[in-house]
């Protein structure tokens, strides 16, 4: 499509929606967000412009249109959610600068085994395990140099039956970077937009905490790799190796260019450490006959001054302070390595932020509610299994964070008209959004791999119809199962 077209499109499309809401109800702010969220939503899909830069339309559109006034729009775009984010980013970039990543990786595949069916297992559960808490881009990109260097190992023993091999541990390991995402509130954006809407849009609700995501979205997500190593099992035979010392070799090799664990990588994992427990017990979890008051009931009445962001930027902070060994001059963490911090997806945060609060108050959600409450007719596995499978659809083609920054309002307005909980509706939905796995540029790790020029895009779609499909299955059933347990629904 022509670039001009799309940037046309986004403005034009939302004049014929607020024409059309003009026509069936008599609110102008209801018409007026019409506008704007259609406006965003194309820019969006479409990436006319920059992702980021569709984020600011609600800075100007909502005062021009009489929304909302600037002072209330602009610190949308900043909050507490953000914090954990930022915090988070640090944390992980820390892992990345004193190789730690790779270690953890190499560590996982060397203890699983070398069997090259147990390799793609090995390497799949790394790419899963590092990709709970840092970028799935970046775990993608760490994993990829080891994983081409045991497919060119591959082929000079293999030959032309190494093919399999490769397609599957490419496959695996861009999979396994998504799926793994799931698995934590930090694991991929797309998390902590569900966790800043439902916020903004149910402020007096309970939200909903580390621990909570953890003991639900990791079973989730370890169900959807063990299916993803199945079918990729099941699509591409794995031969067996004759030596497989010969593989063994490469990662022991790769191990030992590490040398022995530094001082920076024992303290970074200290401090990581400390985090995750702090996340893990802030709040009180109440968990079917489980009960613990969380280390954030001492403070009394001040208990809900802390959040998970709060331990995230504490943590992340003495990062900064605790100098390294290897340069005197430096400490763990630097403010340069920080800069790296992709801004366009914290202003995407703002954005979202910005068009779920657009929806409350301009009372768009409780039209949209009356106007699509025939789908609580629906039982509920077919609702949810409906959302998840329109969910990946739609994340396939335009950005996963795009695509549940627009969706989740939505399906807030779908609960509160049909008088459900709208966690029923909007985990899923977000679980959904990670599970873009037909496309190459469904997500930047099957980008990635595609890259290698080592699969097709007809073999990645065979293996991401499936997946999707599984994806839908499992989320709609862990949610039914035991979601209610978890959540406290």
């Amino acid at each position: 499509m022509n670039q001009w077209l799309k940037i046309i499109l986004g403005p034009a499309l939302g004049i014929a929606t607020w024409a059309m809401f003009e026509s069936v109800q008599p609110e102008p702010m209801v018409s007026a967000m019409g506008l704007v969220t259609i406006w965003m939503a194309m820019w969006w899909i479409t990436e006319a412009v920059p992702l980021a830069v569709t984020s600011f339309l609600p800075v100007f559109l909502f005062p021009l249109l009489g929304i909302m006034g600037a002072k209330a729009v602009a610190p949308l775009y900043m909050n507490d959610v953000l914090m954990l984010f930022i915090g988070g980013f640090i944390l992980a970039f820390a892992m990345e600068k004193w190789d730690l990543h790779r270690r953890i990786a190499l560590k996982t595949i060397l203890i699983i085994g070398t069997d090259l069916k147990l390799v793609l297992l090995g390497m799949m559960a790394a790419t899963y395990f590092i990709s709970m808490w840092i970028s799935n881009t970046a775990t993608t990109m760490m994993m990829v140099p080891t994983t081409l260097a045991v497919i060119a190992k591959m082929k000079d023993l293999l030959g032309d039956r190494a093919m399999p091999v490769a397609k599957s541990f490419l496959l695996g390991i861009a999979y396994a970077a998504s799926i793994g995402g799931m698995a934590t509130m930090i694991g991929t954006p797309t998390n902590m937009i569900f966790v800043s809407q439902f916020q903004a849009i149910f402020p007096n609700q309970p939200q909903v905490t580390f621990l909570q995501w953890f003991i639900y979205g990791v079973p989730t997500s370890l169900m959807m790799l063990f299916a993803c190593y199945g079918i990729l099992r099941w699509q591409h035979k794995i031969p067996t190796l004759e030596n497989p010392a010969e593989t063994l070799h490469i990662f022991k090799s790769e191990y030992a260019s590490l040398g022995k664990m530094t001082y920076e990588e024992k303290m970074v994992s200290l401090i990581f450490g400390i985090t995750a427990l702090l996340w893990f017990t802030r709040a009180e979890a109440n968990i079917g006959r489980f009960s613990f008051p969380g280390w954030a009931s001492f403070f009394g009445d001040n208990k809900g001054y802390f959040l998970d962001g709060t331990v995230a930027i504490a943590m992340a902070s003495i990062l900064f302070l605790i100098p390294s060994k290897k340069d005197k001059k430096s400490t763990l963490m630097d403010w340069k390595t920080v800069q790296k911090m992709p801004l366009s997806v914290i202003l995407l945060f703002g954005g979202g932020f910005a068009l779920a609060e657009g929806f409350g108050v301009s009372g768009l959600a409780d039209w949209l509610a009356g106007e699509i409450s025939f789908l609580t007719a629906l039982p509920a596995w077919a609702m949810i299994f409906l959302i998840c499978v329109l969910v990946t659809l739609l994340s396939e083609f335009a950005s996963n964070v795009a695509t549940v920054t627009l969706v989740l309002p939505i399906l807030a307005a779908i609960a509160i008209g049909s008088g459900i909980n709208p966690l029923y509706l909007m985990l899923p939905a977000t679980f959904a959004a990670s599970l873009g796995f037909m496309l190459p540029v469904a997500t930047a790790p099957n980008t990635i791999v595609f890259g290698s020029e080592m699969i097709t895009a007809r073999e990645m779609a065979r293996a991401g119809f499936l997946l999707d499909l599984a994806g839908a299955v499992l989320i709609t059933g862990t949610m039914l199962l035991f979601g209610h347990f978890v959540f406290g629904l």
